[in-house]
């Protein structure tokens, strides 16, 4: 499933801050109030954002290679 699909941004809430320090400690509060699974959910979310989602390059790719064995 893209989680860029079911994503849905809370247009409701927003706030200005007068510092980059404020808004480091306003991240960071913001984050570490959420539980691991929805980190890991933002992750999925800003990869996809940044490099796509293509369902056939989802599995890893199979790599076959033919040696020649040689006597020993």
């Amino acid at each position: 499933m893209r989680a860029i699909d079911a994503f849905k941004m809370d247009k409701e809430t927003f706030s200005v801050l007068s510092s980059f320090e404020e808004a480091d400690a306003a991240d960071k509060t913001y984050w570490h109030s959420k539980t691991p699974q929805e980190c890991m959910e933002a992750l999925e979310l800003m990869r996809q954002i940044n490099y796509g989602y293509d369902p056939t390059t989802e599995r890893l790719q199979r790599v076959l290679e033919v040696t020649e064995l040689t006597p020993s």
